[in-house]
């Protein structure tokens, strides 16, 4: 798979194990999903890192890329800690108790990596297509794609 089409698959597939994880779905299957679809993010942010730290692409991206395998992998630490229920039963005072905070630390990394991801997607996207070396004018917001000339496309 082409680098561009990995950080966007990692964008959906975090999005998708969000969702996943927010599915009412007769257990086992959401379960054991939202384990499989763990470790395949694992996987890839891994994947795209070392990829990234090959080529010559801006540092940002680089830092990004490893704060999202490093994000990853305490993903799969906090999802452990949830499966055998750890801190079920030790209060933290009106009504939440230490794996509801588990599950919030689950969630706001969860969003912290699809953001992040989105984040890298884009700026290795305008990277390869060397978008940086063009300015626009203010107040120029210019076409993805040339419009082709003739009389369906306006010259």
């Amino acid at each position: 798979m082409r680098l561009w089409a990995s950080l966007y698959a990692m964008v959906w597939i975090v999005f998708l194990e969000i969702w996943l994880g927010f599915t009412p779905i007769a257990p086992p299957v959401p379960y054991y999903a939202h384990i499989l679809l763990g470790g395949v993010i694992v996987a890839l942010a891994y994947t795209n890192f070392r990829a990234l730290r090959r080529l010559t692409v801006p540092g940002r991206i680089k830092r990004i890329a490893k704060a999202i395998t490093s994000l990853s992998v305490l993903m799969v630490v906090l999802g452990a800690l949830l499966v055998f229920d750890v801190g079920s039963t030790w209060s933290l005072g009106f009504g939440l108790t230490i794996e509801s905070g588990l599950r919030f630390l689950h969630f706001v990394n969860a969003m912290a990596i699809v953001t992040q991801a989105s984040a890298i997607a884009i700026a290795y996207d305008m990277w390869e297509d060397r978008e940086f070396l063009t300015e626009t004018r203010p107040d120029e917001v210019p076409a993805a794609i040339p419009a082709p000339a003739g009389p369906i496309g306006g010259a």
